[in-house]
């Protein structure tokens, strides 16, 4: 049981790890290009290129299950615990928290998978609140770089004079970028580790964000992290009383792992569709045994939310209220996983903008390239047999 007595720990593996981060990645990029050496995979026993060290096991077996999944939970479990966050959501208590799809059960001193609620003396508490978050905020310029800048009114135009300043661009003025700290799934790559430093995080009432919102210069919200998903009462609150400034141009974005209540989602994405702003999901694979794998747990309330999304929202707003994007991470994340992906929005609705994102090495997988230039491409056509707007994030990794 995970005791909720560490708690107080100062967190000191991220500090160093990102310190080092920089260094290590700039000679990744520079051996990008050669060949991975072939690992052989611990279940299976063949020989494969970009089998990631962390697990030391091929995609065909993780797809499988079985030991696999048993070994990978294991992983997820010993890097958690340099976190003091629990290997696994808990599901043998009385206490239930239905904020994300992981709805944890804790057993009284337990703590919920994302650090931020626990059991103490049969009642549920947490550290954050609708009134308050764990979170910093910061003043992005537009054009931003977010996975929607290709088609989002700040950065293009596209719904002015309604959603955007200026039939264009909308050089100086701002995106309020919004980091939450906390998140519902444990992923091995991890661009924005920092989110797991709880008791480093700084606190947000809802008066101080709505007055940092006040800046004339603000056009849009972005609400990112770790993911918003645990912290979604908030975030909702919060949006709607920065609506109220009455600012000609607000645009409320978020951007998330997909994996909320569903109730909080439906109400994140009427926000986002009223006001310009979109709702970018990261579908981070399709297969549930691969999301186990990359991200700690199951990703099948991503799919459920996004097809809810897609079906209620995506035609009624001038402006594409979602999207989606996927990291194509060498090894694991191939053209089969992107063209099941495809298929499965094409169904929904095929004009619904698709980002390819190119890996970077990171966090737990700092022993994999960058994604091989033929992969990305491969991965680009597949989804364009299914999908009118695909699009390549992060190009400037392989040209």
């Amino acid at each position: 049981m995970f005791n909720i007595s560490s708690w107080g720990f100062i967190i000191k593996f991220s500090t160093s790890l990102a310190s080092s981060s920089l260094i290590i990645i700039s000679i990744l990029l520079l051996k990008s290009n050669f060949e991975m050496v072939e690992m052989k995979c611990k279940i299976c026993g063949e020989s494969r290129p970009y089998i990631s060290k962390v697990f030391g096991i091929c995609k065909e077996c993780i797809l499988e299950g079985g030991e696999a999944i048993k070994h990978v939970r294991k992983i997820h479990g010993e890097i958690r615990k340099k976190f003091n966050l629990p290997p696994e959501p808990p599901k043998d208590g009385n206490v239930k928290c239905n904020i994300c799809s992981n709805k944890c059960r804790m057993k009284e001193n337990e703590v919920g998978y994302c650090g931020l609620r626990m059991n103490i003396r049969g009642k549920l508490r947490s550290l954050v609140s609708d009134e308050e978050a764990l979170l910093y905020t910061y003043l992005d310029p537009i054009p931003t770089n977010c996975c929607a800048a290709w088609f989002c009114p700040g950065c293009t135009g596209r719904g002015y004079p309604k959603y955007a300043y200026k039939n264009g661009p909308e050089y100086g003025f701002y995106n309020l970028a919004s980091f939450f700290y906390g998140c519902n799934f444990d992923c091995v790559y991890c661009q924005n580790i920092s989110h797991k430093n709880l008791w480093k995080a700084p606190k947000m009432t809802i008066e101080k964000f709505v007055n940092e919102v006040k800046n004339e210069k603000i056009t849009c919200i972005c609400y990112f992290g770790g993911s918003p998903e645990p912290q979604l009462p908030f975030a909702i609150k919060a949006s709607k009383e920065a609506l109220k400034l009455g600012k000609k141009i607000l645009r409320i974005c978020w951007e998330w792992n997909g994996c909320g209540n569903e109730k909080l989602v439906k109400r994140a994405a009427k926000i986002a569709g009223e006001s310009g702003g979109i709702i970018k999901f990261d579908l981070k694979c399709f297969d549930e045994n691969l999301s186990i794998a990359l991200s700690g747990v199951s990703n099948k309330q991503a799919y459920k939310n996004f097809k809810m999304i897609g079906e209620k929202f995506f035609d009624r707003y001038d402006i594409p209220v979602l999207t989606a994007t996927t990291l194509l991470v060498p090894g694991y994340v191939d053209k089969d996983e992107v063209r099941k992906i495809s298929k499965f929005i094409a169904e929904i609705n095929d004009e619904i903008p698709y980002q390819l994102l190119v890996f970077h090495p990171d966090y737990m997988m700092m022993d994999l390239p960058i994604t091989p230039r033929k992969q990305v491409y491969e991965c680009f056509n597949e989804a364009k047999k299914y999908l009118k707007n695909v699009d390549i994030g992060n190009i400037h990794l392989i040209t």
